[in-house]
């Protein structure tokens, strides 16, 4: 009979320069020849429930001088190509994800590890952060390394199943899960308002778990894909030649409450939402949980874990969920019966299932 496989434990974290303030009048500026417009954005904005964001770069003190960042590398209509902005993941990536692996895993038990798993949507470079942590945290170079790149927020989901996958069929695996995403990289200079009040949503951030056969922590039950296809334009992520290039229709919430609804009890496999202690929803932003916690029927406090991650930090990618994750293994019971889910491009919801060990 295959192992059962443990998220054993979870660490995170972001990088020292909080931006959110100064991101939204950077954005705010941008729409000074129309009032409007402007006053729209700032006020959608507030009602975001964000109160920070961490980026890589350090900001200057004024967000409509000449340059948004202390290096002078984001300056008023000459920002940044999508190769500067690779080099700047190139440094920041790695860094964030060894701070974030070795809050993880002592020194000792770094030789241990047997599968690395790394996720990220924001950069790409080879070769990666995969064998940068093998050099940076002293993982074995035998190290069996996988990267799920581009596919956006729910790559978390993906990579603990790749993870559950693994220790099922080798039970002394010991499976290094790694999500960093550098998001404010791709940030925008343009006057487009969807554009502006989607770009602030973004922080940068990094979460490391390990995942074993060792029975405590968040038992890994099962997964279940959830796709609208005939709604894939409403979310996607292409590369441009100024960076990265996100489109999030404001009709995603409306979507994603529909996705639920027709298939909440195939992502809870045949279970009534009742049965279910924890919701690990990724927050998306404020209109994504509101659409998920209607859907779902839920109760108000159902996902303070959700609401809480995203006033602290924003929608960090696929890194997001597993700062939920954190928090609810901190505190949650044992015994308890809990649904992940989280949304990408496709339309796509990635969900699991997981108990409290």
């Amino acid at each position: 009979m295959p192992a059962d496989a443990y998220v054993n434990r979870i660490a995170t974290a972001v990088p020292d320069n909080e931006v959110h303030r100064f991101f939204l009048d950077f954005a705010a500026s941008l729409l000074a020849a129309d009032p409007r417009s402007q006053q729209i954005f700032s006020r959608m904005a507030d009602r975001a429930g964000i109160e920070q964001r961490y980026s890589c770069f350090a900001p200057t003190g004024d967000p409509s001088g000449g340059a948004l960042d202390r290096d002078g590398i984001f300056r008023r209509d000459a920002f940044p190509g999508t190769g500067q902005r690779m080099e700047m993941f190139d440094r920041a990536a790695p860094e964030l994800a060894q701070k974030t692996v070795q809050r993880l895993l002592p020194e000792a038990e770094r030789s241990g590890v047997s599968h690395l798993i790394v996720a990220t949507c924001t950069g790409f470079s080879a070769p990666g952060i995969d064998l940068e942590l093998v050099a940076r945290c002293g993982l074995p170079p035998s190290v069996e390394r996988t990267m799920i790149g581009f596919v956006g927020c729910y790559a978390a989901i993906n990579a603990l199943k790749l993870a559950r996958h693994i220790v099922r069929s080798k039970p002394a695996a010991r499976v290094l899960v790694v999500n960093v995403e550098i998001c404010t990289l791709h940030l925008k200079e343009t006057h487009d308002l969807e554009k502006l009040l989607s770009f602030c949503l973004w922080g940068d951030g990094c979460a490391a778990a390990l995942v074993t056969a060792e029975p405590h922590g968040l038992q890994l039950d099962g997964f279940h894909a959830a796709i609208a296809p005939d709604r894939r334009d409403l979310m996607s992520w292409h590369i441009r030649d100024d960076g990265f290039d996100m489109h999030l229709s404001g009709q995603v919430p409306a979507a994603l409450q529909e996705i639920l609804g027709k298939e909440i009890s195939a992502i809870l496999h045949g279970r009534a939402t009742a049965e279910i202690d924890l919701w690990a929803i990724h927050p998306g932003g404020r209109s994504v949980l509101d659409a998920a916690e209607r859907a779902l029927g839920l109760g108000p406090q159902a996902l303070d874990d959700s609401r809480e991650v995203l006033r602290a930090n924003g929608n960090m990618s696929s890194a997001t969920i597993m700062f939920v994750l954190e928090r609810m293994l901190k505190r949650a019971a044992p015994g308890q019966l809990g649904c992940a889910m989280a949304f990408g491009p496709g339309l796509t919801a990635e969900t699991m299932i997981f108990r409290t060990a």
